[in-house]
């Protein structure tokens, strides 16, 4: 018999000392419970993804030298450790394979993903060897995330004599993305028969969020164990002589509007931590948005001074103002309120001899929410901490945003939730415990820049607009496509109109939580200044 510890830990990019200090803890640990061999993250010395840091010499040293000695620490347990291997002037993803106290092996990744969030060919060359070494009896194999998506690294590993193949991952979260997983792992060990222990970071770096749910499958696509969701887990896997996959523990995938929520607060709460900040400021209006928004801030933020600040103006209906007291007190805080008339009136008495144009009217509206960015901005300034914007997909996919307004902060934690998910959202945390009044919920969306200003004036209705998006955005169809499903024409031309339009918007975005296929940031990259129009077939 075999065991195998999978461990699920948050690997931090670019600390090196301290990932290296919580490996060894781990291996300890899992030398105490019994384990042969412990698996860690692709890349867990240095954290992933670390970009161009690999270009740096001295980094891609350190990480070497910081494994060498992690080695010498444990050297009574087996360890994949991930590293970059340079050698002969290339670099590659590799894993080392620890024995007594030192590097006894190496696995090069075999497949260099190099779509959507995926940039690995910049930086790597690709290996072709597979690598199987004998551990208490039994053939172990070694593949490193993509390796598991194509047929050829898992085949080699068990061709070359591997019963149990182990696969390391930094595989970051997307709604659907675990039933996906699954269903890759049941293709490669139904085709090969191998036994299959996944191990997968956990934890959020900038806008990516890994969720862990590592897990054992044995040969006939049955999951045999599962680590925790978005937490860090230790889990004991044990093998029989022929390499089956004994019993373990099963934790449950939390279902959708859960393992959102959980997305969201992981991917905020490590942005904060990891950066330092000790202080989040958010601007509260009584809004969906804003009323979401700071729930998640104090779930994932408890220890975190978080100051909510509304800024009423001549066009904020009281209702708001007492909406969003009602959140504020729900969550143990104080609102402060701070009315932005008077500052309004002193820039617009500047700018009068200079702004009458036929965009008068809206540079009033963008007037206002600039006001509240400053205002945040200078608050957040004096308290050295970060303002979280507000904003959600919807609206920075088709511009209905204000550039250095609304967008003016550091993250935006529902940047890739379209306004669709915020509301299914704000009822998912109610169930917990009612912090956002029905109101908000039911009322008609307004940003309140003018006399009686709906959304619906300037938008279609989000339920209608948020399906285009996401199959325009995520899925890729074109205008046929969407016509075609039952979209009037002149509908889909103005909404695709409005998000190629708004592309100098989202350059100039704070990054927030990715959590769909696909994200404005990473893996959009559309250019600003463009001609193209998608033809009609």
């Amino acid at each position: 018999m075999v065991t195998v510890a999978l461990c699920q830990m948050r690997c931090v990019v670019g600390d090196i000392a301290g990932n290296t200090r919580r490996m060894a803890a781990f291996a300890r640990a899992a030398r105490d419970q019994g384990a042969d061999l412990i698996a860690f993250p692709e890349l867990a010395i240095t954290g992933y993804p670390p970009e161009d840091l690999l270009l740096r010499a001295d980094f891609v040293r350190r990480a070497r030298v910081a494994v060498e000695g992690l080695a010498a620490q444990c050297p009574d347990i087996d360890m994949l450790v991930g590293l970059p291997w340079a050698e002969d002037g290339r670099l590659y993803n590799a894993v080392a394979w620890v024995h007594a106290g030192a590097i006894a092996d190496l696995y090069r990744k075999q497949v260099l993903p190099n779509y959507g969030v995926f940039d690995e060919r910049r930086y790597f060359v690709a290996g072709g060897a597979p690598l199987v070494r004998a551990v208490a009896g039994s053939a172990i194999g070694v593949t490193i995330c993509e390796d598991l998506w194509e047929p050829g690294p898992v085949a080699r590993a068990v061709a070359a004599g591997a019963a149990i193949v182990i696969n390391v991952n930094a595989s970051p979260y997307h709604r659907d993305k675990d039933r996906l997983r699954l269903e890759v792992a049941a293709a490669r060990v139904l085709e090969s028969g191998a036994t299959l222990a996944y191990v997968n970071m956990v934890g959020g770096q900038d806008e990516l969020v890994f969720d862990g749910m590592s897990f054992v499958m044995n040969g006939q696509g049955e999951t045999m164990a599962r680590a925790a969701a978005f937490a860090e887990d230790l889990v004991i896997a044990r093998f029989d002589a022929t390499g089956t996959a004994l019993p373990g523990p099963k934790a449950t995938w939390p279902g959708d509007e859960r393992s959102l929520y959980e997305a969201l607060k992981l991917g905020l709460a490590d942005y904060v931590e990891r950066n330092g900040f000790e202080t989040v400021v958010l601007g509260l209006s009584g809004g969906i948005d804003s009323a979401v928004t700071l729930a998640l801030c104090r779930d994932a933020l408890p220890h975190v001074t978080l100051h909510a600040v509304m800024m009423p103006s001549r066009y904020t209906q009281a209702m708001s103002i007492e909406d969003a007291q009602s959140e504020a007190t729900a969550l143990g805080l104080e609102l402060a309120v701070v009315p932005i008339d008077t500052a309004y009136e002193a820039l617009a008495g500047t700018l009068r001899q200079l702004w009458d144009g036929p965009g008068q009217a809206l540079a009033a509206e963008n007037l206002q929410a600039r006001i509240r960015g400053t205002l945040l901005m200078t608050m957040a300034n004096a308290k050295r901490g970060l303002v979280v914007v507000t904003s959600n997909k919807s609206e920075l996919a088709v511009g209905y945003t204000t550039l250095y307004g609304d967008m003016a902060g550091g993250y935006a934690p529902l940047k890739d939730v379209f306004k669709t998910d915020v509301y299914a959202l704000a009822r998912y945390r109610n169930g917990l415990g009612p912090v956002i009044p029905e109101r908000v919920l039911t009322r008609p969306p307004s940003a309140e820049l003018r006399l009686d200003q709906k959304d619906s004036d300037s938008l279609p209705p989000y339920d209608t607009l948020d399906v285009v998006l996401a199959r325009y955005i995520e899925q890729n169809w074109d205008a046929d496509q969407l016509i075609a499903s039952g979209f009037d024409e002149a509908l889909v031309a103005e909404i695709l109109r409005l998000v190629r339009s708004a592309e100098h918007k989202r350059r100039q975005a704070p990054i927030g939580t990715r959590v769909t296929s696909r994200a404005f940031g990473r893996d959009w990259r559309y250019p600003v200044t463009v001609s193209y129009e998608p033809p009609r077939m």
